[in-house]
Order: structure tokens, then C-alpha cells, then sequence
């Protein structure tokens, strides 16, 4: 679970977002930022007995900084409004499939899959889709699977318009191979932010994308 200061300080921040409030609450900071961290310890450690490809990480490897990146954005708050840990083989560094945890008050998930790879990676990605449809096509649209998550997500940010160069219109997989993402996530109220079950409740839902990331990684990995 996580400290309802550790929730409340972020709702204070989205509010205060800003230097000079948030270098006269760091002492505040830093008790969420080690709260998240402790929690983020015992969520890898239930992922790991579940997928060995984790087993290297450490949680430092899977936190994010709390500042944002500002610039290429035109929003310039300083600070992100939320804490976020992903959980992939090898760390955040490397560009393969994993799992994603967003702590935000009112808007908390649980995610997975991978964001935008790079051209390489999808291409394999979209090979490994084309060779292997039926087996891809069981993963995404087991029953269970489309409960938890309605399936990957298709907006207009994540799918091209056409046919990505190699394949054709009528091929049986092409909605899938028009994807730029293959990500799936399903949202978390804050009542389980603060739940003693939060942290079985992040290592469940991972486990059911787990056939997802391997099935990604297998085609980047060869």
C-alpha cells in the first residue's frame, strides 16, 4: 500500500507546482519518494517469482525522476504530478517490453507492453505479429485478458492510417500491424492506492500481460 501522505503530497504538488514550494516541502518529498520506493521493492520482488527475465533489477532501476523534461513541451511545470515505476528486462534503459505502474491521484494504473519502439524494434515486432498471428491473436483477444484491459489500445496517436511498408490491406493481422504501440492498461481507483492488497494487485495484472511482453521480446530478442 501506499501512505496517504505519500497520496497527498501529490495532490498538494498539482496544486504547487512550482520551485519554490516544492524546495520548502523537499522533506516531504523525499518521505513519499522513499514510501514509493519500499513499495516498488516489494512489487518487483512479487513480479520476479512470477517472471525470471526481471530477476537482475533493482528498484532504483525502475523509478522515474520527479522532474519533467521541459523542453520540447509547452507545458513547463517543473515536476511530473505522479510516480511512476516500470519493470522491464534489463531496466529503462533498454528498448524491450515490460510492465508499468502510474501512481496518480484520480487517474492510477497498471500497464504494459511497450510505448513507441523505435523503428528497428518495430519492425521485428510487426514480423514476429505476422508470423505468428494465431498465437498473437490469442494472447490479445483471450477472454479474460480483454476483461482486465477491453484489449490493446488503437487511438489515432498509436495506429497509422495506412498499411506500414510490407504489407497489404488484406492481410489477417493488419489492424494489430498498423499499431506504433502494443499497450495494454486498466485503471486503479485510489481506495487501492492506500489498500494492503495494492501490492498483490499490481503483480496480478502484470501476470496476466506477462504472454504479452514475452511475445514482443521474443521478436526483438530473436
Amino acid at each position: 500500500m501506499i501512505q496517504k501522505s505519500t497520496i497527498e503530497f501529490l495532490k498538494d504538488l498539482k496544486l504547487n507546482n512550482h520551485k519554490e514550494w516544492f524546495d520548502a516541502n523537499r522533506k516531504l518529498y523525499e518521505v513519499a519518494k522513499a514510501d514509493y520506493l519500499q513499495l516498488v521493492s516489494h512489487v518487483l520482488k512479487g513480479l520476479v517469482a512470477n517472471d525470471e527475465s526481471l530477476a537482475l533489477l533493482q528498484p532504483k532501476d525502475c523509478t522515474f525522476r520527479i522532474n519533467r523534461d521541459v523542453r520540447f513541451s509547452k507545458n513547463k511545470d517543473p515536476y511530473k504530478t505522479n510516480m511512476g515505476a516500470g519493470f522491464s528486462k534489463g531496466g529503462k534503459k533498454m528498448m524491450l517490453a515490460g510492465y508499468y505502474f502510474h501512481c496518480e491521484p484520480g487517474a492510477s494504473f497498471i500497464a504494459g507492453g511497450m510505448w513507441m519502439p523505435m523503428a528497428p524494434e518495430l519492425k521485428k515486432v510487426r514480423q514476429e505479429i505476422d508470423y505468428c498471428f494465431d498465437e498473437f491473436k490469442e494472447i490479445v483477444t483471450n477472454n479474460a485478458f480483454v476483461k482486465t484491459f477491453g484489449g490493446l489500445e488503437h487511438g489515432e496517436d498509436v495506429m497509422l492510417k495506412r498499411a506500414p511498408k510490407g504489407y497489404e490491406e488484406d492481410n489477417p493481422a493488419i489492424d494489430y500491424l498498423k499499431l506504433k504501440s502494443f499497450i495494454v492498461s486498466t485503471p486503479i481507483s485510489d481506495a487501492d492506492l492506500v489498500s494492503p492488497k495494492l501490492v498483490q494487485k499490481i503483480v496480478d495484472t502484470c501476470a496476466q500481460i506477462k504472454p504479452l511482453v514475452y511475445f514482443i521480446n521474443r521478436g526483438i530478442e530473436g
